[in-house]
């Protein structure tokens, strides 16, 4: 429940099986109830990597940064964003698939850098035609969650059964983003044995953004989700221990959410608290861009 509005929401995460877990975040379903004296359930979302919404069923509207609301297309595909995305939804339900980076590489032709920050289209994108089913399926359904959840899961096993190849580098570059305790580029691309310039080129195009940025962005993600699990910490104990001090926190929590995190503290935050419990009961991680691959043990 909402408290300052009475609207309620009410978020479910659900991981793939087996294999899919090393392309796939969770499927999560979105449940919102609005008022007549509050129309819309509003948010930031923080950064975090490809997604994939269902929207027919209710009415949303985002902008990744600064800029105007926009409606959000009834399938919304969004890129890997490293600027926190203003979001609102009506009354309704949405459904979602969060992509990791070689999730992404191994469905769609086109590079993730080429959506970087932006939302498009789904139904409009041909890049995107092979989940045109899938959205007018949901759009069509009776509403009962379970069937939902598994509708999705079906269409998506099916859609990796004929996926290209697995990409051992993009999944190699996701395991060492993940490590706390690789601090720089020059760190990455002797992990991943490549050259500087070879790491950059496979960052831009698998996920998004140059490596430095990645490493900003993890780090910052590491103290919010902290934060978002325990506000009692204030943000002085939930910093990144790689944080030189609190002001070089405040910057990067201006690059990515494009306000002070003081201001932050004090906004409601009704999707993104219920999110952060919601997954981290589910997938162990309170955000998506923490997410760890669990990849099922070969028979």
């Amino acid at each position: 429940m909402h408290a300052s509005s009475g609207s309620s929401v009410n978020l479910r995460f659900a991981l793939p099986t087996g294999p899919l877990s090393a392309f796939v975040t969770t499927y999560y379903c979105t449940d919102v109830v609005c008022t007549a004296a509050e129309p819309w359930l509003e948010d930031h979302l923080h950064p975090e990597w490809a997604n994939l919404r269902f929207l027919a069923r209710t009415e949303a509207h985002s902008v990744i940064g600064t800029g105007k609301l926009a409606a959000c297309p009834a399938f919304t595909v969004t890129g890997p964003t490293s600027r926190a995305a203003r979001f609102r939804m009506h009354s309704g339900r949405s459904w979602g698939i969060g992509l990791l980076p070689e999730g992404w590489a191994r469905l769609f032709a086109a590079p993730v850098g080429d959506y970087a920050d932006r939302f498009v289209d789904g139904l409009a994108d041909p890049v995107f035609a092979a989940f045109a089913p899938l959205a007018e399926a949901l759009a069509a359904s009776d509403g009962d969650r379970a069937a939902e959840l598994a509708l999705i899961a079906a269409h998506v096993e099916r859609l990796f059964a004929q996926a290209r190849p697995a990409d051992p580098a993009i999944a190699a570059l996701t395991a060492a983003l993940l490590d706390h305790d690789v601090v720089s580029v020059a760190e990455l691309a002797t992990r991943l044995g490549m050259t500087v310039r070879s790491l950059e080129r496979l960052s831009r195009r698998a996920f998004g953004f140059p490596p430095k940025l990645l490493l900003r962005r993890q780090r910052f993600l590491r103290s919010l989700a902290r934060f978002m699990l325990d506000p009692s910490l204030k943000w002085l104990g939930a910093l990144d221990g790689h944080y030189h001090d609190q002001s070089h926190f405040v910057r990067d929590f201006r690059r990515f959410m494009g306000m002070s995190p003081s201001e932050y503290a004090r906004l409601d935050k009704p999707l993104l608290v219920a999110a952060a419990q919601a997954r981290m009961a589910v997938a162990g991680e309170a955000v998506q861009g923490l997410h760890r691959p669990r990849v099922a043990p070969a028979p």
